[in-house]
C-alpha cells in the first residue's frame, strides 16, 4: 500500500476511534438524564463532525454506502419499513456508533479499496462562508481543523484557546460589517473595535442582535483566554483547563457560528 495512503488510514482511524470514544460518552449521558441541554448540546457538536468526518470518507457522494447509513440512521421505520418520525437521541447515537463502527472495519479491511477513494479529493466543508472578510475565512477554517484536532489529542488548552481566537474572529467581523457607528448607540467602548475587550465584543455583538445569549455559557478560563496567552511561561495556568471546558467552549462557538449563519 502506497505511505501516503497508509497514512491517511491512519489518521482517519484514529479520528474515528476518538469519535466513538465521544459518542459512548454522550450516549451514556443521555440515558442517565435525556433532558439536559448540556448533553444534548454535546450530542449536536458530536453529530456535525461525525457528519463531517462521513462526507468526507465518502467523498461528497450522497450515494455512498456510509453516507446513506449516516442518513438512515436519524429514522424510524414503521412496521412497513417506511421511513416515519426521528428516533429517540440517544437511539440515534447508538446508530451512529454503528455506522462509525462500520467505517472503521471498511478501513482495515484487506483486500479491498479503501473506503476513502475518494476523500482526499473531497473539497472543504466551507463552515465560514458568512464571514465577511474573505481572507479570514480560510484562516478561522484552519484554526477550526486544528481546534477539533487538538481537543481528539487531549490538548485542552490548545483546544480552547484556539477555539476562543475563532470565536473572537468571527464575531469581530461581524461587529466590523455592521459598522462602528451603527453601535455607538449600544452602550460600546470607546475607540476601535479592535481595541475592544474579548468580554465587551461578545457582549455588544449581542446587544446589536448580531448573536444571541449563548456565550454565557463560556467559562471563566474562556473568557480570559487572552490573559493566559500573555502570561508567558506560565505552565500552571496552562495545565488548568479541563476537558469540559475545552469541548463547552467548542460548543459555545458552534451556537455563536449559527447566529451568525442562520442557515447552518
Amino acid at each position: 500500500m502506497d505511505e501516503s495512503l497508509r497514512a491517511q488510514i491512519e489518521t482517519y482511524l484514529s479520528h474515528l476511534n476518538g469519535l466513538i470514544r465521544r459518542g459512548r460518552q454522550v450516549r451514556d449521558t443521555l440515558a442517565n438524564d435525556p433532558s439536559s441541554k448540556s448533553a444534548i448540546a454535546a450530542t449536536r457538536v458530536w453529530q456535525e463532525d461525525c457528519g463531517i468526518t462521513v462526507n468526507q470518507l465518502s467523498g461528497g457522494s450522497k450515494a455512498h454506502w456510509l453516507a446513506r447509513s449516516f442518513s438512515e440512521a436519524f429514522l424510524m421505520r414503521s412496521a412497513a419499513g417506511h421511513a416515519v418520525e426521528g428516533a429517540a437521541p440517544d437511539e440515534i447515537v447508538e446508530r451512529l456508533l454503528n455506522v462509525l463502527e462500520q467505517a472503521v472495519v471498511s478501513l482495515t479491511r484487506t483486500g479491498e479499496g479503501p473506503i476513502l477513494s475518494a476523500s482526499s479529493q473531497a473539497p472543504p466543508a466551507h463552515r465560514f462562508d458568512f464571514v465577511h472578510n474573505l481572507e479570514l475565512r480560510p484562516v478561522v477554517e484552519q484554526a477550526y481543523t486544528d481546534s477539533r484536532r487538538a481537543l481528539e489529542q487531549k490538548h485542552y488548552d490548545v483546544a480552547l484557546r484556539t477555539s476562543c481566537g475563532i470565536l473572537e474572529a468571527i464575531v469581530t467581523d461581524a461587529l466590523e460589517h455592521k459598522g462602528i457607528s451603527a453601535l455607538a448607540s449600544l452602550d460600546a467602548p470607546a475607540g476601535g473595535i479592535s481595541d475592544w475587550s474579548f468580554e465587551a465584543r461578545l457582549a455588544v455583538a449581542e446587544r446589536a442582535g448580531l448573536i444571541r445569549g449563548g456565550c454565557a455559557r463560556l467559562p471563566t478560563v474562556a473568557r480570559t483566554y487572552r490573559d493566559r496567552d500573555h502570561a508567558a511561561g506560565d505552565n500552571h495556568a496552562r495545565s488548568t483547563v479541563s476537558e469540559r471546558d475545552a469541548r463547552q467552549t467548542g460548543q459555545v462557538l458552534h451556537v455563536v457560528m449559527r447566529d451568525l449563519d442562520p442557515g447552518r
